[in-house]
C-alpha cells in the first residue's frame, strides 16, 4: 500500500492553474524528496494533502482511503511555512499547548517522546523566542509528531540552516523513517541534502509532474564522468572528441564514459596538453533534475 496516490489534481486561484493535473505515488517508509522551481505548485499540492486548500477536480488517497477521511487525517503531521509558536511561551509549553488542541491524553509522554525524536531535550524549558533557526525548524517537526503520526509533510525545513543544522536535520528525517515507521514528504531547493536521505524523487514543473524516480533508478541511470582542467582545454576537446563523449562545462572539459583514468592521462601527455586537476565524477541529482527541466523547456 502506498503512503500517498493523488491522480489528476487540479487547483487554481483567479483563473490561473497552480495544479494542473500531476499525479503522485510516494511508497510507505519512503522519504520522497519534492522538488521545483518557486511557483511550481510543491506547497499548493502539500496543502492539498493536507487539507488545507480543497483541490478543484483530482483523487488524493492516503494509506487507501481518501484524504478527507477523519481516520486517515489523525496520521497525517505537518510543517509548513512556521511551527505557529507562542514567542514567550517554552519549548515545552508550546507543544503542551498543541498536544492539548490535538485532544493526546498521554500528553506528558508525547512530548518527552517528540522532544527525543528531535534532540531536544535538554532545552524544553527555553523561550520559543531564544531558539535559533534550526532549533524552531525541530520544534516545528516536534509539534507536527505528536499523535505519532504515519505520515510527515514538511514545506522546506532546511532551508537556511547552516551545515550542522541540516545535518542534524538529515540525521532526524532518516531515524524518523527508519525507527519510527513513518512516511515523509519534503520539499527542498537544496538538492545536495536531499541527494543524501531521499528514496524517491517527484520533479514538478508549472503544476505538472514531469517525473517520479526512485532514488536507486537514478543511481543506476546516472552518468559517469571525468573533469579535466588542462593548459588548453580547447585543444584538449578538439584531441577526444572522436574517441569520446565531451563537453565544455564550468571552466572545465567534461569526458564522459571514462573506463581507464590513466590511460586518458597519458594520451593527452603524449600530446602535449598539462593536466592540472583530474576528477572522477557520477551525474547527481542537481544535474539529473536540471536535464529534466531542460528537456521539458524544449
Amino acid at each position: 500500500m502506498n503512503a500517498i496516490e493523488i491522480r489528476n489534481l487540479t487547483k487554481s486561484f483567479r483563473g490561473m492553474y497552480a495544479l494542473d493535473g500531476p499525479d503522485m505515488t510516494i511508497p510507505q517508509g519512503a522519504i520522497y524528496g519534492f522538488i521545483g522551481e518557486n511557483g511550481s505548485g510543491k506547497s499548493t499540492t502539500e496543502k492539498c494533502i493536507c487539507g488545507h486548500l480543497v483541490p478543484d477536480r483530482g483523487k488524493i488517497t492516503l494509506f487507501g482511503r481518501p484524504y478527507t477521511d477523519a481516520g486517515v487525517r489523525a496520521r497525517v503531521g505537518a510543517l509548513i511555512e512556521n511551527a505557529g509558536c507562542f514567542p514567550s511561551s517554552s519549548v515545552y509549553n508550546n507543544l503542551m499547548m498543541q498536544a492539548i488542541n490535538l485532544g493526546l491524553r498521554d500528553r506528558k509522554e508525547q512530548i518527552l517522546r517528540v522532544l527525543k525524536i528531535v534532540r531536544m531535550e535538554e532545552h524544553a524549558r527555553l523561550a520559543f523566542k531564544k531558539c535559533s533557526l534550526g532549533m524552531k525548524q525541530r520544534i516545528g517537526i516536534a509539534m507536527a509528531l505528536l499523535g505519532d503520526p504515519a505520515l510527515l509533510i514538511l514545506d522546506e525545513p532546511i532551508n537556511g540552516l547552516d551545515t550542522d543544522g541540516m545535518k542534524l536535520m538529515r540525521e532526524i528525517l532518516v531515524d524518523i523513517t527508519k525507527n519510527y515507521g513513518c512516511t515523509v514528504l519534503i520539499s527542498s531547493h537544496i538538492l545536495g541534502e536531499l541527494e543524501k536521505i531521499a528514496t524517491h524523487y517527484g520533479i514538478i514543473r508549472q503544476g505538472k509532474m514531469i517525473r517520479e524516480i526512485a532514488a536507486s533508478e537514478m543511481e543506476g541511470r546516472a552518468q559517469s564522468y571525468v573533469s579535466l582542467k588542462t593548459g588548453d582545454i580547447k585543444a584538449a576537446f578538439e584531441l577526444l572528441r572522436g574517441d569520446y563523449i565531451t563537453e565544455f562545462a564550468e571552466g572545465e572539459l567534461r569526458v564522459f564514459d571514462v573506463e581507464d583514468t590513466g590511460r586518458l592521462s597519458a594520451f593527452l601527455l603524449q600530446n602535449g596538453q598539462t593536466i592540472s586537476e583530474i576528477k572522477r565524477h557520477k551525474i547527481g541529482l542537481e544535474e539529473y533534475y536540471e536535464e529534466c527541466m531542460r528537456g521539458e523547456a524544449n
